[in-house]
């Protein structure tokens, strides 16, 4: 009987590929899956047959190997990063178009603190010992570290280096996806770079010259907004305020508050956040001297220039937390939830920003028994709020507080003043007792589905991802 003979008009689903002499055969639905506006999508719009010439591309087959394999299964390849560098798998990635496919592919898994490891260590080539940073929420990150800003695309693959007119720069802030806004304690002004051309745009100051101690004001914190940049800036005698920013001209367009700075109530903000779903921003302070801790949490609403709440430590809250000041503060923007750490008992305490009063604590205890022994001596205390977890620096320590649905002997029990409601938290270690010898902790930071630690005057910045990965790995540039 004979065979058939093939019509070479009939689609024909499966496509064959010659890429730098090396022939691959897949599917249209497999190219395809690479985005419309891929070459490989474009590719697949050619009518094809079953007796068609291969397609030749002029590129690394070996590579093109793991970027198919990434499409067939969305997974990358456990050799892969044995092979090849990142940086080598994204370039092909860009050619062929495929860059969120590889993104997506070797991305980390979702953040929980609870399994989170350190995976890298991020070391820029000079002056490797941080001064802050800034995570993105792709998960990549700018390195400031003396007068220069490092940075690393969200495969944490260092891309390049922008020298500013700063000796240190000790604030930073991603005010769109290429320019940073930075400030510095030992010089005045907020200032304004193109991170993607090195280019100085311009300066942001202080001034009033109605009042001569308006001066050299120097920055504390940033927060951003779509709107507006808010800044908070303090002078050599002491007076300080948050300047609003405006995004579109980057000049001031108001002030939120100023005050003289002569006690601990009126000190400079040393913490900003903007809350998306308000519209508010809150700042905090803290300062400690002999006698303690002491500070405030104040939230003011840009529209108004008001100020909506505020509380001031020692000096309110119930009597039984009188001279227990919180240590640090932050905000679960998601579940819109303020946070504060106790600087001598080391409790953890939340509030409820829809509905803050008076005293709106509710303190967490702990009442697992493996969780109550820690070795912390009180000297640093960090704070950070990142997709619904609470980490928690303590020294060297890295913990984590984080909401549980059940209910179960090893969690954590709340308790309000009256006892009217229940909150269930889960405390654990992130990190490990070689981790926490590595030294005090100085900053937390999410970014994606990483979180960054630095450290005090230790080199380069600690990648946390959750996966079953132990021990650090060196990426310098």
């Amino acid at each position: 009987m004979a065979h058939p003979i093939p019509n070479p008009t009939i689609s024909y689903d499966r496509v064959k590929l010659n890429v730098g002499g090396k022939l691959f055969e897949t599917t249209l639905s497999t190219l395809q899956s690479a985005g419309p506006d891929s070459l490989l999508a474009a590719l697949s719009n050619r009518p094809f047959h079953q007796h068609s010439n291969p397609i030749f591309i002029d590129r690394d087959p070996d590579i093109f190997s793991v970027l198919l394999s990434i499409l067939r299964s969305n997974r990358l390849p456990s050799t892969a990063l044995r092979r090849f560098s990142i940086q080598e798998l994204a370039e092909e990635a860009l050619y062929y178009g495929v860059e969120s496919c590889l993104r997506s592919a070797s991305s980390p898994s979702p953040l929980r603190g609870i399994d989170a490891a350190i995976v890298d260590t991020i070391r820029p080539a000079s002056d490797a010992v941080p001064s802050t940073f800034s995570a993105g929420e792709d998960g990549s990150l700018w390195i400031a570290h003396g007068g220069q800003i490092s940075i690393y695309d969200s495969y944490l693959s260092y891309s390049t280096s922008v020298r500013t007119h700063l000796d240190d720069i000790t604030s930073i802030c991603r005010v769109w996806p290429e320019i940073a806004a930075v400030g510095s304690e030992y010089s005045s002004g907020l200032h304004f770079y193109d991170l993607s051309n090195g280019r100085f745009k311009c300066s942001v100051h202080w001034t009033d010259q109605a009042d001569p101690r308006i001066y050299k004001a120097r920055v504390s914190a940033i927060a951003n907004s779509p709107d507006s940049v808010f800044a908070s800036l303090d002078c050599p005698h002491k007076e300080n305020c948050v300047l609003v920013i405006d995004k579109t001209t980057l000049q001031v367009s108001s002030e939120l508050a100023r005050q003289s700075g002569t006690a601990a109530k009126n000190t400079v903000a040393g913490k900003l956040k903007w809350l998306p779903e308000t519209g508010l921003v809150i700042g905090s302070a803290v300062t400690c001297g002999a006698f303690g801790y002491s500070g405030y949490i104040r939230m003011w609403d840009p529209r108004s220039r008001e100020v909506v709440w505020e509380t001031n430590e020692p000096g309110s809250g119930r009597s039984s937390r009188f001279g227990d000041s919180f240590a640090d503060v932050d905000v679960d923007v998601d579940d819109l939830t303020l946070f504060k750490i106790c600087s001598k008992s080391r409790d953890l305490a939340m509030a409820d920003i829809r509905s803050l009063g008076e005293d709106p604590w509710v303190y967490m205890k702990d009442t697992n028994p493996s969780m109550r022994d820690t070795s912390y001596g009180g000297n640093g205390v960090v704070l950070h709020c990142y997709k619904r977890q609470v980490f928690v620096g303590k020294d060297g320590g890295l913990e984590v507080w984080s909401k549980e649905k059940m209910v179960t002997p090893s969690q954590q029990i709340s308790e309000s003043q009256n006892q009217s409601h229940e909150v269930y938290f889960r405390r654990n270690y992130v990190d490990k007792v070689e981790d926490a010898e590595r030294g005090m902790i100085k900053r937390i930071e999410g970014g994606g589905e990483r979180l960054f630690v630095s450290r005090e005057d230790v080199e380069g910045i600690e990648v946390w991802e959750s996966s079953n990965q132990s021990g650090a790995v060196s990426v310098s540039s």
